[in-house]
Order: structure tokens, then sequence, then C-alpha cells
């Protein structure tokens, strides 16, 4: 599918974006190679294939899910003008 000025002016318009003439050529030059990509992707056969999360077949490793911090509040809200019930207290701002 090749893509034209009219097609890439058009998505220009939408995004408010604006390009030169030549950079209209390049964009729509670029926009018809990854259409072209996709078309041939899309004609692979895949039945069979079961579908991965990670093509490298690697996992996360995850760190345990431990308490590395006290509880500060206490210390943090000392410097505070106003608190109640451990939450700060400030002005109303909206009437």
């Amino acid at each position: 599918m090749k893509i034209t000025d009219k097609v890439v002016k058009n998505i220009a318009e939408l995004t408010q974006l604006r390009f030169t003439e030549d950079e209209l050529a390049e964009i729509g030059a670029s926009m018809t190679e990854t259409l072209e990509l996709v078309e041939q992707m899309q004609q692979v056969d895949t039945a069979g294939v079961e579908p991965m999360s990670n093509p490298l077949d690697a996992t996360q490793p995850l760190r345990p899910d431990v308490v590395t911090e006290g509880d500060n509040r206490a210390i943090y809200q000392r410097i505070a003008p106003e608190t109640q019930d451990g939450l700060y207290l400030v002005p109303k701002v909206i009437e």
C-alpha cells in the first residue's frame, strides 16, 4: 500500500504537525515501508506456534518483598503546620 502525500498531509493536520514538502515525501516513504513490512508479517503462517511473552525465554529477577524503611511519619509530620490522625491538613482553596 503506497502512502500518498495527501494521506500524510491529512494525518499531519489531524495531529497538528507541520512538515515541509521534502519531509512529507520522506514520511510517506517511511510509512509505506512500514505497512509493507506489516503485510509481509501477516502472510507468515503462524498456525501451531505457541505465543511467548519473551523471545529470549528470560525471566525477570524480582527482589524480595520486605520492608526496608521504618515508619517515619511522626518525624515527617513534626514540621507540618497542622495534622490530624496522621494526615496533613491544608487550607481550603476552592470555595
